[in-house]
């Protein structure tokens, strides 16, 4: 079916699962999965993941929405993680209904008045528009271990940006490769009944099943999963790749296996 807006499926009291999309395979089996599961789904391409692409998002992005076009699934499309704005101003353009603009990076103030520019130009073209306050570990110390968000500063930052979506740092961390991160669960109870829009939990692949489903249940919304599809495609490719020269023989099944993984998670998350 065709694309549907992020909007539409970001509820509260709902988890919904997003998935990065990297190669044609990873959007096939994202998905494969939510058909398998019977659950909506977020396919969501990051600014690395355009890099990797040699920096078109034209591409990647149509070849996304051309797998969701041929599926029974309901499919929205994220960009995700954005910190160049001339990448963000090319994604009403390709399809997507929502953009992560990602000003963490800077100081609280300077973050403010960025994403509150990013959101005024997203709703002007009719994108929803996510944001983060403070970091949340991995990746060169962005979402970094023992980082939480505040309450209070959340507050303000969503009233004085406008953003209809909050990640926040409650414990998970970016490029986990084992389930064994612990959520801390009374800030997350504390930010639902705090702020008004829907929480985003970034870093998910490293976050067990049971502290999944209390997540949602305490009120995260918006789950993002990217590292545990690689660890799944790579695991098989790694085991194949020498016994095979056409890589449609390792493609495969690593395809598979992601979207074994997608399936098993939505029915986690999506309850």
């Amino acid at each position: 079916m065709p694309l549907v807006k992020t909007a539409d499926l970001v509820t509260p009291g709902r988890g919904i699962a997003a998935f990065n999309v990297i190669t044609v395979e990873h959007a096939e089996a994202i998905v494969a999965g939510a058909e398998e599961a019977g659950a909506p789904v977020i396919c969501q391409i990051s600014e690395n993941a355009v890099k990797f692409h040699h920096g078109r998002l034209g591409p990647i992005a149509a070849a996304t929405a051309a797998v969701a076009a041929a599926s029974s699934a309901q499919v929205a499309l994220h960009l995700d993680h954005v910190t160049d704005l001339a990448l963000l101003h090319r994604a009403a353009d390709h399809g997507f209904g929502s953009v992560m603009y990602d000003g963490s990076h800077h100081d609280y103030a300077e973050n403010v008045t960025r994403t509150a520019a990013a959101v005024a130009w997203a709703h002007s073209r009719g994108l929803w528009l996510e944001a983060e306050l403070g970091e949340v570990g991995g990746k060169d110390g962005a979402h970094a271990p023992g980082v939480r968000t505040d309450p209070g500063e959340a507050v303000s930052f969503v009233a004085a940006t406008g953003v209809d979506a909050l990640a926040v740092a409650v414990g998970s961390s970016h490029a986990m490769t084992e389930r064994t991160a612990a959520l801390d669960h009374p800030l997350i109870r504390a930010l639902r009944v705090a702020l008004p829009v829907p929480l985003v939990l970034h870093g998910s692949s490293g976050v067990p099943d049971h502290e999944l489903r209390e997540a949602v249940r305490d009120g995260m919304v918006k789950i993002n999963i990217g590292t545990a599809l690689n660890v799944a495609f790579t695991g098989v490719v790694r085991q194949a790749v020498n016994d095979h020269v056409d890589p449609r023989r390792y493609l495969a099944p690593a395809r598979d296996a992601m979207s074994g993984v997608v399936a098993h998670l939505l029915r986690v998350i999506a309850g």
